[in-house]
């Protein structure tokens, strides 16, 4: 008998994957559940997936891998999606993956599965990663496989209900959700018509606004080559840093986004996130960059942002040019090193306050009066210079003008 190894987070797809698999091609199923720190989710795991059919189930603690090799690099790439998106999900499906081909290595298995649906981005993260790190491995997607009948959440409760498998969801609460110790998404439901304003009871990790503290309060962030590494001046290791934030973060209902998105496969969806603590380790660390990079680096580095936060999304982790790109990150970072505070009040996130160590800002350079430095009388000629090209432009309009009367 052959064995697969399943992507396994318990929840409804997944759920209803076990018994569909070794009903439809006979194979042993081992389940991988990563803990990328979603908490209570992971209680009764073990016992769901043996009961389902799985003939084993590995749980992975990947919460501080996940953190400083997949959240960190992205955060100091400064890397958002359309603006918005902190790319939670994103970076957290080429880890499971990765984890997923090395339990396969271990267990003899030929092929490995994932729960992700033909119209959405995750089945690229788990494929492309797959494909990377071993293309021998046979890749089997439910959703995609001509076998399987199933073709809304309705139908896959359905099926549920029939082989009496548990599951949390209902049709009440028919989100779609993913969370990890970084953020939590939903779609689904109601949250499929943007015109409809999420739901209070969308938001699990964070206050809503209106129940925020009506106090603000403050926190601080130091940061060294890039790296958050102490809040509130208390050293603290990844996961217990960011567990910190998230907690303050959530008490003020920091990090909300709603948001219409572009998928790779060129839909347009609808998501709700929630993602307290990263929010602010964003918002401190842009801080710090506008302190420590020249002109011209925080502006390039704009644009490697932008892309490094495509190849993120379009589930390219394990390729060249993010590695590459990483390389002029790291360059970047080299003098991110300092502290921000930053005021939370309302779901707001405001600065409050940033020294570097190596900080470009001179405070005589840019104040009004005059220094040694600077020389204002050399900006007249420095203009003439730099707008040169715009004067030439704007006589032979003139002359052009001129010439037409």
């Amino acid at each position: 008998m052959q064995k697969v190894v399943l992507a396994y987070s318990g929840g409804l797809d997944t759920s209803v994957i076990i018994p569909w698999l070794i009903e439809n091609y006979k194979c042993e199923v081992i389940a991988m559940a990563a803990d990328l720190g979603q908490g209570e989710e992971l209680t009764g795991l073990k016992q769901k997936a043996l009961k389902t059919g799985a003939s084993k189930i590995y749980i992975e603690d990947l919460r501080e891998e996940f953190i400083t090799d997949f959240i960190y690099p992205t955060l100091r790439a400064g890397a958002v999606y359309e603006g918005s998106y902190l790319l939670g999900t994103s970076f957290a499906r080429p880890l499971i993956a990765k984890r997923q081909v090395e339990i396969a290595h271990k267990e003899n298995a030929a092929m490995v599965s994932h729960g992700a649906t033909g119209k959405g981005n995750d089945q690229v993260r788990f494929e492309l990663t797959y494909m990377a790190l071993d293309p021998s491995l046979r890749i089997i997607a439910p959703w995609k496989d001509p076998r399987w009948n199933m073709h809304s959440r309705e139908d896959l409760l359905a099926y549920a209900a029939r082989h009496n498998i548990p599951v949390s969801q209902s049709k009440k609460r028919i989100y779609s959700e993913d969370r990890n110790i970084w953020h939590i998404s939903h779609e689904g439901g109601v949250l499929e018509d943007p015109a409809n304003e999420p739901p209070d009871n969308v938001y699990t990790l964070t206050s809503t606004i209106e129940k925020a503290p009506d106090r603000p309060e403050y926190v601080t962030v130091r940061f060294v080559k890039g790296t958050p590494v102490a809040v509130n001046g208390k050293k603290l290791g990844p996961v217990a840093l960011l567990e910190k934030l998230n907690a303050l973060g959530a008490r003020h209902g920091v990090g909300h986004v709603d948001m219409v998105e572009n998928r790779l496969v060129g839909i347009k969806s609808r998501g709700v996130y929630e993602t307290p603590g990263g929010s602010l380790l964003y918002a401190a660390h842009r801080e710090l960059e506008r302190l420590v990079l020249d002109r011209e680096t925080l502006h390039y580095k704009d644009l490697v942002a932008q892309k490094y936060a495509e190849l993120v999304y379009f589930g390219q982790w394990f390729s060249t040019i993010r590695q590459a790109l990483d390389a002029f990150v790291d360059v970047t970072q080299r003098n991110v090193t300092g502290s921000v505070r930053l005021k939370m009040y309302k779901g707001t996130i405001a600065p409050a306050g940033a020294t570097a160590d190596k900080s470009l800002y001179l405070h005589d350079l840019a104040s009004f009066t005059d220094t040694e430095l600077y020389n204002q009388k050399d900006a007249v000629g420095f203009i003439r210079l730099f707008g040169l090209p715009m004067k030439v432009a704007g006589m032979v309009e003139r002359k052009k003008k001129a010439g037409n009367r």
